[in-house]
């Protein structure tokens, strides 16, 4: 009986020392959390992916932004698939984490997962982009920009741009990728800016999938299908310099021959802005970081945070390129 009893409390001992290390996280400060041993809040971080230079960015200041606040960060890449953000969010309800944060890819197609996390009493916190639910409960509060707004912004310029002009102006479109907040928001806000005035005419209009590479692409294939394309209009910056290498490869001059409009402000779109190859760009900050990790801290302890929290974002024109570039954090 004493061997046995033994080997019983080595067990344990063994046991209890393997649960520690799987589950021992970086230190955090002032918050009990569920997720790991040592009462530190977790945050579990379901990421779109990596499909742009804005979206490098976006990672680079939540993961900063966790060390600084002391939040132990739990990081999922989705590779912009819905199905590994569903299961990511799932992997992080099963580690009880205490906040989920996510970018959804597309709009759609969420309340049973996120019924799963409020079933399992952990708030989720959208960042970016939203969802299109009718049950709001599911999520505490929305961290991002105004992507209607955006594209109104856009469309506001093309109308200035033009104005006092009557010949037909002929646009084709990049759109994000389909179903996704700021491709529906972008374009839906864009169009009604311009719908007042009949000589604005979208041609041809494609997903480019917010890549730079696919935005070369599909722009390639406008330009052989419209000869008289006189503005282009990307939902992002990388479909945008993408699309730039397409107009100049058939011969023609990006923001002389094609204007080109487009959305982010990342810094390779304001040295084309300078190169007078873009212009203008409406500003989408994707340095959320900070105001994330504050979120965070608040809606795990109970306390109440405004249902949207908007960033701050201008609109820049080529004659404000070459000043505003140095100041460029992404």
């Amino acid at each position: 009986m004493a061997h046995r009893a033994l080997r019983i409390i080595v067990a344990a001992a063994l046991a209890g020392s393997v649960l520690t290390a799987c589950t021992t996280e970086p230190a955090t400060t002032g918050t009990t959390g569920k997720g790991s041993s040592d009462g530190k809040l977790v945050l579990g971080f379901a990421q779109v992916g990596a499909e742009s230079g804005w979206r490098t960015a976006n990672t680079k200041s939540i993961r900063e932004a966790a060390e600084k606040a002391g939040i132990t960060l739990k990081f999922s890449d989705a590779q912009q698939k819905q199905e590994n953000q569903i299961k990511a969010i799932r992997t992080f309800i099963q580690q009880k984490v205490d906040v989920i944060a996510f970018s959804p890819v597309v709009e759609s197609g969420w309340d049973t997962v996120l019924k799963e996390a409020k079933n399992a009493g952990i708030p989720v916190i959208l960042t970016d982009r939203a969802v299109d639910s009718q049950d709001t409960s599911l999520y505490r509060t929305f961290l991002g920009s105004d992507f209607v707004k955006e594209g109104q912004e856009a469309g506001k310029w093309l109308v200035k741009e033009y104005e006092g002009s009557s010949a037909p102006v002929n646009l084709v479109e990049l759109q994000g990728t389909t179903g996704s907040a700021p491709a529906n928001d972008r374009k839906a806000g864009f169009a009604d800016a311009i719908k007042g005035d009949p000589k604005f005419k979208v041609v041809a209009s494609q997903t480019g999938d917010f890549t730079r590479a696919k935005g070369k692409e599909v722009m390639q294939a406008f330009l052989k299908s419209h000869e008289d394309i006189d503005v282009l209009y990307a939902h992002n910056d990388d479909m945008a310099l993408g699309a730039i290498q397409a107009i100049e490869e058939a011969g023609k001059k990006p923001g002389v021959d094609i204007k080109v409009i487009s959305v982010d402000g990342i810094k390779d779109a304001f040295v084309a802005m300078q190169e007078k190859k873009i212009n203008v760009v409406v500003e989408c900050n994707p340095l959320l970081g900070d105001q994330l990790m504050d979120l965070a801290k608040k809606v795990a302890a109970g306390e109440s945070v405004p249902r949207r929290v908007e960033v701050k974002e201008g609109v820049f024109t080529q004659d404000q390129a070459a000043a505003a570039l140095p100041g460029r954090q992404y």
